[in-house]
């Protein structure tokens, strides 16, 4: 019988295939109890499982490559690390040796324990990681099944719906031909959902009612975009899904075409369009798609997933690359940004503090690790004299910061002159606007800035007092705040005023979404994942920048998230006839 669920559209595209269900391991388990000629036979099958999973992990790490493997590899490594703890090891042994439990049931009990610990802690940031306990579990859980002839969670033609499904999964999934996947929680800006969005899988999430009402084997209609879930879709659903697919397909077929096309909005003005990187892949496919440069470049892939620091001549020779991979475009490269979940083998973050997200990390961290900030510079000045090259400074909240590391820089310019070294003779040096505090107080920043990129992300995450990953505030992290939209306006309004060019390089710049609210918020440079360029190329294609200017002031009148969503939907058209912000103009 047909029902239709309602969920939010986190990554674009349409599927139809069977349901495969996930259901939470500690809802199904039950106590097993074995005879004690089974044991041995038992800790084996588990420790197999385990090593399962380790070899999962491990030939998913050796499958990716560029961003994708910088996003995942944090997730990879906390797994890793969970598989190895001696307290989970132990623990699951001792059920199964002492309590005589099998090891279905071993798991689920040791999974209680460790999952009340994290429970059980004040910081936020380390209640959160309960999930990466959960999809451990869930892993070696499904490895203990296979063992007994249980297909796999995900196989070709299906579309996943689970709880929650963790970014390290999505690759893999993707692997087995999975077509699509629901969970009941999660939220559109999750780690999972950017992911999806850059392997182009359909994904919807916050679908409450997906596991309680889908059978397993259910023909399902899913659609990314509107978070729509059909189950038993009837021959109307199947006509739209048809008629949709074929839209899609023009679309990318489209898409393509504007390849090398001009970034330019209907009334002749150029935006330009700036890719993130951190690869020579992502840096090859920006060149490809005709990028105007790169404005943000993670130099963290140098340091993470490693137990030795990377020395001056390895990242020289990383960011020279850059440089002239370019072929004379702009290259903007961030310094180092470890700390809070972007934890580094070689111990330069801090291993444990009250609360990551507002501990040392970005330039503050650089600061307290002069040495290790030094070398990274020298690098990336002696890079300088190949080309077009910016440094980008992270997680700045203060004029401070950027007064110590202008002096740095000069010391150290002038230092590798006097060696012998060709640097350019003058370096354009920017902040990232990612803290409350420095958007607020950016009229007093900006003699020490030549251009400013915001970072949406965390910005928006300090803003509203919301963590991104929580799926219990999922609806309140959302760009669509008056008081973010209004945030970003006042920083792009002091960037023009001071002369400063202002870039918007979070996960709401590739959001083609998002694209007329900040055109008509005054932004014009984008950077972006190279997979979204196109879609935001056309966006801007599409725009009549000087229409949406004149309707920027009924914007920013926007007294809730209800009325924003208004002015978007007349941004695209939807709603020529009436004001974009009822009873503004």
């Amino acid at each position: 019988m047909r029902q239709a669920l309602a969920g939010q559209g986190a990554s674009r595209g349409i599927a139809l295939g069977r349901a495969r269900l996930r259901i939470a391991h500690a809802a199904d388990t039950r106590e097993q109890v074995i005879e004690h000629a089974q044991v041995e036979a038992e800790v084996a099958r588990l420790h197999c499982a385990l090593d399962a999973a380790r070899g999962e992990l491990n030939a998913l790490r050796e499958r990716l490559h560029g961003a994708l493997a910088h996003e995942l590899g944090e997730f990879l490594d906390i797994h890793a690390l969970i598989l190895d703890d001696p307290e989970l090891l132990n623990g699951l042994d001792v059920l199964v040796r002492t309590g005589h439990y099998g090891a279905e049931y071993a798991l689920k009990l040791q999974r209680d324990k460790l999952v009340a610990v994290f429970e059980g802690m004040d910081d936020p940031y380390f209640r959160s990681r309960r999930e990466d306990i959960e999809h451990v579990v869930g892993r070696v859980r499904a490895a203990l099944h296979r063992g007994t002839g249980e297909a796999p969670a995900g196989i070709a033609g299906e579309i996943l719906v689970a709880e929650s499904v963790g970014p390290a999964e999505l690759a893999q999934l993707q692997a087995r031909g999975v077509t699509a996947i629901v969970t009941a929680g999660g939220s559109t800006l999750s780690h999972t959902a950017i992911l999806a969005r850059s392997l182009h899988m359909p994904l919807v999430v916050s679908a409450h009612e997906a596991l309680a009402q889908i059978d397993e084997g259910a023909a399902l209609m899913v659609d990314g975009s509107s978070g729509e879930v059909i189950c038993e879709p009837d021959a109307g659903d199947l006509r739209r899904f048809r008629v949709r697919r074929q839209e899609l397909a023009r679309e990318r077929r489209g898409l393509q075409k504007l390849r090398r096309a001009e970034t330019r909005t209907r009334d002749g003005v150029e935006i330009r369009l700036y890719a993130n990187a951190e690869s020579r892949q992502d840096v090859a496919q920006a060149h490809a798609l005709g990028a105007a440069g790169i404005g943000l470049y993670r130099t963290e892939f140098l340091f993470l997933q490693r137990n030795q620091l990377p020395d001056e001549e390895e990242q020289f020779r990383a960011y020279r690359d850059l440089v002239l991979g370019m072929t004379g475009r702009p290259a903007t490269i961030r310094t180092l940004d470890l700390g809070a979940d972007k934890a580094d083998g070689a111990g330069v973050a801090l291993a444990s503090e009250p609360n990551p997200a507002l501990g040392l990390r970005g330039v503050r961290l650089s600061l307290a690790r002069l040495p290790l900030f030094a070398t990274q510079l020298r690098a990336i000045l002696r890079a300088s004299g190949y080309g077009s090259l910016r440094i980008l400074v992270p997680m700045v909240s203060c004029r401070e910061e950027m007064v110590a590391v202008r002096a740095l820089i000069a010391e150290l310019a002038r230092e590798l002159r006097t060696e012998g070294h060709e640097i350019a003779d003058q370096f354009e040096i920017g902040a990232m606007i990612e803290v409350p505090a420095a958007a607020l107080a950016l009229a007093g920043l900006a003699d020490q800035l030549d251009f400013i990129s915001i970072g949406t992300n965390d910005l928006m995450q300090y803003t509203l007092a919301a963590d991104r990953g929580n799926d219990a505030i999922a609806g309140l992290y959302s760009p669509l705040h008056p008081a973010f939209v209004r945030l970003l306006r006042e920083v792009i309004a002091v960037g023009g005023k001071h002369d400063l060019p202002v870039a918007v390089c979070g996960e709401m710049a590739g959001d083609a979404r998002y694209t007329r609210l900040l055109l008509a918020l005054g932004l014009t440079d984008f950077s972006l994942h190279p997979s979204t360029l196109l879609e935001v190329r056309q966006a801007v294609r599409e725009s009549d920048l000087q229409a949406l200017r004149r309707r920027a002031r009924s914007l920013l009148r926007a007294k809730d998230r209800a009325q924003i969503e208004r002015w978007m939907a007349w941004s695209k058209g939807e709603g020529k006839d009436r004001e974009p912000v009822a009873g503004s103009r």
